[in-house]
């Protein structure tokens, strides 16, 4: 599948492109095996998937890289036999690095020289997956937007009675029966909270947008984390400095990736010694998105991660967790991530979340700013 291609490249003269160019600028991990399922060669997708350079990657054979119980050897015996490519999908594999199991749609063939050789090629499901579900975040949110507008002018009236009412309770009963009175405006100052939250789903105005430095939000966010509730955790930033700016509001953006960390943070835990929160930015020109209702593909070259080392998130809500109301946390109102969803949607970006214990990451796709002269 891809030696031929290659040999066909060397053959032409004319041709601008090397054979180790055109591999490597494939977008999918790519390996070639020998006879005894031998890694031989893998493009630069395929060392960034792996976490492992050529060189390291040269030392293990297929068994190495999956599970006992997963179907990738079978399906490699399969294309010897037939000698034609074959498909497997929803395939583990596990990383020399990194450990743990990732789902992954495999394709090998055989290579037409005859001397054994495959080459496999692995789409990631977790990719494939979110162009999928790119936007039902947002459609998780636009369902939400009624209700929060039902909630703020049916229900806020009535609860500014009853905390009236308690205020004035606490005023006339006996010691003894204060208490209660003070736990009945409490409580109804927390459900206003709530609504209040709730109100911002409605909210359908335009963001104010300007050229935002993305590390300029980060560093902010970083500093607010350090000197409060991630005192207890190590900070490692992987930026690329040459970032062009994005099209943005910059409180709003703090208020995203705030919440991402303070997430992170509360994962860790105060009693991991060793917790970690890694952000990276990155251009990443590749992406792109088809919009619902517009013909045109939308490019998201501004990619955003907010990395932690923590436990993970289960996986029964992994497919839920910007919906509102899905939460984790014992005292959480699973609006945060709803929240981050729609402001990242309203900025025309997305959000996925991918996780395995100890390596979570939650990636921000952006589009950059081309100019005050350009469209939005």
């Amino acid at each position: 599948m891809i030696r031929p291609l290659l040999n066909t490249l060397k053959a032409q003269p004319g041709s601008a492109a090397s054979p180790e160019a055109v591999f490597n600028a494939l977008p999918h991990p790519t390996l070639t095996l020998s006879a005894d399922n031998r890694i031989t060669a893998a493009n630069a997708a395929a060392e960034s998937f792996f976490q492992a350079g050529i060189s390291v990657l040269k030392r293990y054979s297929v068994a190495d890289l999956a599970p006992q119980d997963s179907p990738i050897l079978d399906l490699i015996a399969q294309v010897r036999e037939r000698a034609a490519s074959v498909s497997e999908y929803r395939v583990a594999i596990g990383t020399p690095r990194t450990g743990g199991e990732r789902l992954v749609d495999v394709y090998v063939a055989p290579i037409s020289e005859g001397d054994g050789g495959l080459v496999a090629m692995i789409h990631e499901r977790t990719i494939a997956e979110q162009f999928d579900r790119q936007f039902t975040p947002r459609a998780a949110v636009r369902s939400v937007t009624g209700l929060a507008s039902m909630l703020a002018h049916e229900i806020k009236n009535p609860l500014s009675g009853i905390r009236g009412a308690a205020q004035l309770l606490e005023t006339t009963v006996e010691e003894g029966d204060r208490a209660l009175a003070r736990l009945i405006r409490e409580e109804t100052d927390r459900i206003v909270k709530l609504v209040d939250r709730m109100e911002v789903f409605s909210d359908q105005r335009p963001v104010d947008r300007e050229p935002v430095n993305i590390h300029v939000v980060l560093d902010r966010v970083k500093q607010s984390a350090e000197s409060g509730f991630a005192r207890h955790i190590r900070f490692v930033e992987e930026y690329d400095p040459s970032l062009p700016p994005i099209l943005g509001n910059h409180d709003l953006l703090v208020q995203v990736f705030l919440n991402l960390v303070k997430n992170a943070a509360e994962a860790i835990g105060p009693d991991t010694p060793d917790g970690e929160i890694t952000l990276t930015t990155a251009f990443r020109p590749g992406v792109r998105l088809s919009v619902p209702g517009n013909s045109e593909r939308v490019s998201l070259p501004l990619e955003f991660t907010v990395r932690d080392n923590g436990p993970g998130v289960p996986e029964d809500i992994r497919q839920h967790l910007f919906d509102p109301f899905v939460t984790t946390k014992i005292s959480g109102s699973g609006l945060g991530l709803a929240l981050v969803a729609k402001i990242v949607g309203d900025h025309g970006g997305v959000i996925e979340c991918k996780s395995r214990p100890r390596r979570t990451a939650f990636r921000v796709l952006m589009p950059m700013y081309k100019g005050a002269g350009s469209a939005e």
